[in-house]
């Protein structure tokens, strides 16, 4: 299969597309920088040069592919109306390119968060929040997957709050940079808020899977720990960077402190059963122990 890639350069989408070369798919990958193109061709993908705004790039990626993963997001979480582009950004982006597969059966594999649901683990079938700071996100998502009903084959893939690859990655990677720069390994509140984790390349064989199999509308749960307490993370990077753990205030992580605070532990029964998924790699306390004082 040939695949158009968004994303295909970061801790996520590198994982990704060496699983996808690894099982013979073919892939084209958006470069937005001459070093991401670099990094594309090192990788074996053909870069195509363009933006995340560069929507006629992106409907023209859809088009010449046999399947569309899309992965890249601004990253931007600096303020509110950071966050807004960064969620505006990405729905024309997915707008175009599920306009791209109208009516062709191709498969269209987008991502999103797992929802939190009080009291228990969430699983596939709780709906995506649809207000807040990533109720934007969950919107599109909600969309894409309609597209279903107009012969594209969506599907989303629920990444939990960090996805990590030696010790990098996701809000676990947020709470290091952080700590570097504060000189405190924090955690919100009381810490006993639990998030749910997977390593890059046991994520990366879940977006396959859903490209290769996943019927049209479905959503699936990339979920290896279904939830560690925030201060245990928190603890592991105290330990590693040497630097004193303790409980901060909210306010200190900016429109992503209601998100950091909320207790939102997740299954993956229903996807490992359906598709078949067994993570295989280092749990996410496991992998910090590989960060560098």
């Amino acid at each position: 299969m040939r695949v158009f890639i968004t994303g295909g350069t970061g801790v996520i989408g590198s994982a990704v597309i060496a699983e996808l070369l690894t099982h013979n798919h073919a892939v084209l990958a958006l470069a937005r920088s001459e070093a991401s193109a670099d990094a594309a061709r090192k990788a074996g993908a053909e870069p195509i040069a363009g933006a995340l705004t560069d929507l006629g790039v992106l409907r023209a990626g859809a088009a010449q592919a046999d399947g569309v993963i899309h992965l890249a997001f601004s990253n931007d979480f600096s303020s509110p109306e950071a966050l807004a582009r960064g969620v505006a950004e990405e729905t024309a982006a997915l707008t175009a390119l599920g306009e791209a597969l109208i009516g062709s059966r191709r498969p269209l594999v987008t991502v999103s968060g797992t929802p939190w649901i009080a009291g228990r683990a969430s699983t596939e079938a709780d709906p995506l929040p649809l207000d807040g700071p990533v109720g934007g996100r969950g919107r599109t998502v909600n969309a894409i997957l309609g597209l279903a009903e107009q012969g594209v084959r969506s599907s989303s893939i629920r990444l939990p709050r960090t996805v990590h690859n030696n010790g990098n990655g996701g809000f676990a990677g947020l709470l290091t940079n952080i700590a570097r720069q504060s000189g405190v390994s924090g955690y919100p509140g009381n810490g006993t808020q639990r998030w749910p984790a997977v390593h890059a390349l046991d994520a990366a064989v879940l977006f396959r899977l859903a490209l290769e199999h996943a019927e049209a509308g479905t959503a699936w749960h990339a979920v290896a720990d279904e939830g560690d307490a925030v201060r245990d993370i928190a603890s592991v990077i105290g330990r590693r960077l040497g630097l004193p753990v303790q409980s901060v205030a909210p306010e200190t992580y900016g429109p992503l402190g209601p998100i950091f605070a909320a207790d939102q532990p997740a299954s993956s029964a229903h996807t490992r059963q359906e598709l078949g998924w067994t993570p295989t790699h280092p749990s996410l306390l496991a992998d910090l122990e590989n960060l560098q004082p």
